[in-house]
């Protein structure tokens, strides 16, 4: 649709609301998200949006991510606290084809958090290791937090997937230091499973069970290879990672109409979810621009307060952090991002490495009490055995290393911004 219907059917719709009696200043309202709605159909690469929901339900729904679980089971589960490094590895996987917290989430409690219990694991540790691993599908591509950052920002989403990828391993490979150094330290906390049921594996199922992880490692590699070499455009990439999934299921014997009808649903529920807060998020931010919100608070804290742009960066982030105990990252994309982001902007910060900044804030906002929206998912999720304190006092550690890779990724924001500046000067 051009630019000139558009305005065309603004101004219309205008008037035929106003002849039909209606408020003026619903009527302005109703049109301005009018506009607002018409620049989200328009923008193309939203519909990357669905497409990667879609794979990551898929490979929940046709049970593809237990064959991944029992994989690391059979092959790590003979090490101290080996099954809560398997478990974060499958974390890591499933963020590298979904793009989301609650699906990693949802696989973690069903499938994870029963089997390590019943093996002796510390109930406190393994909640946390489901919840801070979970967090992980919304800094590695394709993180969905991400394309909404890009939409907001106007950054390349290709280039904000890249600069997850260093970060978001960085940060799974210090969950992993501490839970391996804390099993050793406790060994109580992740007992090894007992000789007998190790012997009881043959080296032949072992590597048959490491079919589990082709599936994953070819949906991640087809969708992500074809367009990082150009042969894809991102779009094209997720309608790949959408069908590969598809094949997958089919390959396994698992694609019944059940788990499609299950997948769409549960798919268009997180996609219309999801395209109102960005319309949201546009409306409020065109506001802000309008009113100059952004030069006004920028003069207030560089020459008013005569903070330095570092200075003010940090309060921004102990904003968003203790806004994330009582929001969640949707909450504060519409409501604050559209402020802060283009301040970071005017203050001369490159707004790709600001949103990995960003995104590892939102992470925090995920586990930090009292309203953190994985504490609430976990609870529903877990065994009665589980309690909401114990919910509470697992998710601390995790924390310290988001925090701890928060300051790291600030000192050296090479680490974010090196793999696309890379990718993209070929």
């Amino acid at each position: 649709m051009s630019y000139d219907l558009i305005a065309l059917m603004m101004f219309a719709s205008m008037m035929l609301l106003l002849l039909s009696g209606q408020r003026i200043y619903a009527v302005i309202g109703f049109v301005g998200a009018f506009s607002s709605a018409m620049k989200l159909m328009k923008w193309y690469p939203m519909l990357t949006l669905p497409m990667f929901v879609f794979m990551g339900y898929m490979l929940a729904e046709s049970r593809i991510a237990d064959d991944l679980y029992r994989m690391f089971h059979v092959w790590m589960g003979g090490l101290r606290g080996g099954l809560a490094v398997g478990t974060m590895l499958m974390m890591v996987i499933i963020s590298a084809i979904n793009g989301l917290s609650v699906a990693g989430m949802a696989v973690g409690a069903t499938i994870a958090l029963p089997a390590l219990l019943s093996r002796g694991y510390d109930k406190v540790m393994v909640s946390g290791v489901i919840q801070g691993g979970s967090t992980l599908g919304i800094l590695l591509p394709p993180s969905v937090v991400l394309v909404l950052y890009g939409m907001i920002a106007r950054q390349p989403v290709g280039n904000l997937w890249m600069a997850g990828v260093f970060p978001g391993l960085l940060m799974a490979s210090l969950f992993i230091l501490y839970i391996v150094v804390r099993c050793w330290w406790q060994p109580e906390l992740g007992p090894p499973l007992p000789k007998e049921e190790r012997d009881k594996i043959t080296w032949g199922e072992k590597f048959r069970l490491l079919r589990a992880g082709v599936i994953p490692l070819v949906i991640f590699v087809s969708m992500t290879g074809l367009f990082l070499t150009g042969v894809t455009s991102l779009v094209e990439s997720s309608a790949v990672g959408a069908l590969s999934s598809i094949g997958a299921a089919w390959l396994r014997g698992r694609l019944t109409w059940k788990v499609l009808h299950d997948t769409t649903k549960k798919t268009l529920g997180i996609s219309a979810m999801f395209m109102w807060i960005i319309m949201a998020a546009l409306c409020f931010g065109a506001v802000f621009d309008g009113l100059g919100a952004v030069k006004s608070i920028e003069r207030f804290f560089l020459s008013d307060l005569g903070l330095t742009p570092w200075e003010v960066l940090i309060m921004m982030q102990v904003t968003f952090l203790v806004l994330g105990m009582f929001l969640d990252d949707t909450a504060m994309l519409v409501i604050v991002a559209p402020l802060f982001i283009p301040l970071a902007g005017s203050l001369g910060f490159d707004l790709v490495w600001y949103g990995v900044l960003y995104t590892i804030t939102c992470q925090i906002a995920y586990l930090t009490p009292p309203f953190g929206y994985n504490l609430f998912l976990m609870r529903a999720m877990a065994p009665p055995e589980v309690t909401l304190p114990d919910i509470y006092r697992s998710v601390f550690p995790f924390v310290g290393i988001m925090l701890l890779s928060l300051v790291i990724i600030a000192v050296f924001p090479e680490i974010a911004t090196w793999l696309p500046n890379y990718v993209y000067s070929k």
